[in-house]
């Protein structure tokens, strides 16, 4: 075919045909056709252009697929190595393509994208068949995607079916297929797919359906898996087991038809019984200590990172001890619905919470925030803000005895009324016996929970420098500026008074609680790792005296069943107005635990359900078991620190040989 080379060689053969009669009859002005043509031919340039880059200019870097991690789910385990949950947004494991069987890559391939090896991103002879079919039938009944245009639509683009997204589709495969070899695409195809039932990826479909690694796949899983991308909510196993088996069939007579498998391969995997996974249980465990650790972790690590990192999260958590505390709080809380329907109260809805603390480091041994997570998501241990009663006397006691008050000393114990709020209207706090001992030492007083010399002692010390004390020592809740401070009428969280007990069997030093001790990435490597935060909170010396004072507790006064426990302990009862609180704080040696029983709408729990009684059962479970696997220990005694024998009514030092009094710590 002759191609002359410019327009006005055209116009003069046009011109040429003139003068010959030919069907042009008037000469044709060069000039003007030459413009026309020009015009025509800009047009279709300035259209093709626009139209490519339109579909183009907001496609996506094909680069960054050299950095790409398909999303995969983070694991949280306890410390004992007990999978806590999974945290993700597409449950996913990739796998190396190494490690995926021979017969599941040939069983995609011959499924899904026969000539996938051959072809340059698109198969244009599958389009064309497509869309015959397509217009035969008037309906969208075969598709003509080749595996990299599947790979390209689920990593860059929407699943809308349009023509816009089918060519930047295209385009897309190109340059993917220009970029990777065939079995990099291949590897991320399977990697990213999704083959229904939660299964995102080919080593979380063996899992799910199999329970299964993807490199134990016999070649009837092999095909099974390889027929679901094609609708895998229909021929998912664990939907419809029958459909997915005629599936697999279909597959392998697929494989034994392009010579993957031979007849008798095929005729075994054909018979072969559909044997599934048992279903696992995939809920998660310790749910509110793992939803604490997934919002402290998103501000550390980010949210990307750890619904897709693919990680590995070490916890603080022991779950051996919080499965005792589940246990205690369903057992003891059943116990107490009952007392509370005998006592007449209408719709009992007792709630438990439960926070322990290793005392060393701050590191969290048990996290219960409720009695069912999926019914209220609320935590009780961390966010819940209730008056912890009598529970708080300690911190006032503490002060006091780091300012050189000794345990021995009295205070009165008697009716007393002190200025209040409203003019002309005392405040007269009273006993909870409404019974009155006279003289009484701080070490009897804080065992019996006396309230009169709790508010008289936090006259005398002053309540702003306990408020500043109890924060030193690690409360970080509000505290009003009043006398009734002393018996516990500032709301605190469950955790942070726990913080606080912990100081003491701690010799004085603070610690902050925390959750994660390190995450690891998919390579094994060290992205974070918990320093544990601690600070000097009190003297050495005021530590052990508090510890013994509260080791009084449960020897002579409200926590004297704590003595079942057979260990070195020690804690304070909380009990609130009208029994809306019940609490009971306390510690050994190396633990500390707190435990509250309330109810969310603050209503009572019933006539004498105090923190002896409703909270304190609870405590005793969980300790037995927290202690049965430790070492019997002491209480530290440090050097600057005198043990006497002394009477705990009058607080008269007795001899060392004495029968009588109790063993008593003094500061030198």
């Amino acid at each position: 075919m002759f191609f002359p080379r410019s327009i006005p060689g055209i116009m003069k053969r046009f011109n040429k045909y003139s003068r010959h009669g030919f069907m042009i009859k008037k000469k044709i002005d060069i000039n003007k056709v030459t413009i026309i043509l020009i015009l025509v031919l800009g047009i279709t340039c300035g259209v093709s252009t626009g139209l490519f880059f339109a579909l183009t200019r907001d496609l996506p870097q094909i680069r960054a697929l050299e950095k790409f991690k398909p999303s995969a789910s983070t694991r949280v385990y306890s410390a004992d190595k007990v999978l806590l949950s999974e945290i993700f947004i597409e449950k996913r494991k990739p796998v190396p393509i190494s490690a995926i069987p021979f017969y599941l890559k040939k069983a995609i391939v011959s499924t899904e994208d026969k000539n996938f090896y051959s072809h340059s991103g698109i198969y244009v002879k599958g389009i064309i068949r497509a869309i015959v079919k397509n217009i035969i039938e008037r309906r969208y009944a075969e598709g003509a995607s080749t595996i990299t245009q599947q790979l390209a639509k689920t990593l860059f683009l929407t699943r809308k079916k349009t023509l816009t997204r089918k060519a930047k589709e295209a385009i897309l495969a190109f340059q993917l297929e220009r970029r990777y070899t065939k079995d990099e695409l291949l590897g991320l195809y399977l990697n990213q797919v999704y083959f229904g039932s939660g299964a995102y990826g080919i080593e979380s479909a063996a899992n799910i359906f199999f329970g299964k690694q993807v490199t134990e796949l016999s070649i009837a899983e092999c095909a099974l898996i390889a027929g679901m991308p094609k609708s895998p909510s229909r021929y998912s196993p664990l939907i419809n087991s029958d459909r997915a088996t005629k599936r697999r069939n279909t597959v392998l007579y697929q494989m034994f038809s392009d010579g993957i498998i031979n007849k008798d391969e095929y005729d075994q995997a054909k018979n072969a019984p559909l044997k599934l996974a048992q279903k696992t249980d995939y809920s998660t465990k310790a749910p509110y200590f793992v939803a604490y650790v997934k919002k402290n972790l998103e501000s550390i690590i980010g949210e990307t990172m750890l619904y897709k990192g693919g990680l590995n999260v070490t916890t603080t958590l022991s779950y051996k001890m919080q499965d005792t505390a589940e246990q205690s709080i369903s057992k003891r809380l059943e116990e107490l619905s009952k007392r509370m329907k005998r006592n007449g109260i209408p719709n009992p809805d007792p709630q438990g919470a439960l926070i322990s603390l290793d005392v060393r480091s701050g590191g969290i041994l048990a996290m219960v925030g409720g009695t069912d997570f999926t019914k209220s998501p609320y935590n009780r241990a961390v966010s819940a803000r209730r008056q912890p009663g009598s529970a708080f006397k300690p911190i006032v006691y503490a002060y006091a005895i780091e300012n050189d008050f000794q345990q021995n000393m009295l205070l009165l114990d008697a009716p007393v009324a002190f200025k209040g709020s409203t003019k002309g209207k005392p405040w007269q706090p009273e006993n909870f016996s409404n019974t009155y001992m006279g003289e009484i030492t701080l070490r009897k007083a804080l065992a019996l929970s006396k309230n009169i010399p709790a508010v008289r002692l936090i006259d005398i010390i002053g309540v702003s420098s306990v408020s500043q004390f109890a924060h030193v020592l690690g409360i970080r809740s509000q505290l009003t500026p009043y006398l009734s401070l002393a018996l516990g009428s500032s709301e605190v969280t469950l955790i942070e008074l726990t913080s606080a007990y912990a100081v003491f069997p701690n010799m004085g030093t603070a610690i902050t609680p925390f959750g994660v001790t390190h995450v690891v990435d998919s390579r094994g490597k060290i992205i974070w790792q918990a320093k544990p935060v601690k600070r000097i909170a009190m003297s050495r010396a005021g530590a052990a005296v508090m510890s013994n004072m509260l080791e009084a507790v449960v020897m002579e006064g409200t926590g004297r069943k704590a003595l079942s426990i057979g260990r070195p302990v020690a804690g304070k009862t909380g009990t609130t107005n009208d029994y809306k609180d019940a609490l009971f704080i306390g510690f050994s040696p190396t633990i500390t635990t707190g435990v509250w029983v309330g109810r969310d709408k603050s209503l009572t729990l019933g006539r004498g359900e105090t923190g002896a009684r409703a909270a304190l059962p609870i405590w005793i479970d969980f300790m037995k078991t927290a202690l049965a696997v430790r070492p019997y220990q002491f209480f530290d005694i440090p050097d600057d620190v005198k043990k006497c024998r002394m009477d705990s009514d009058t607080g008269k030092i007795l001899p060392d040989d004495s029968s009588e009094g109790a063993i008593a710590l003094f500061k030198k």
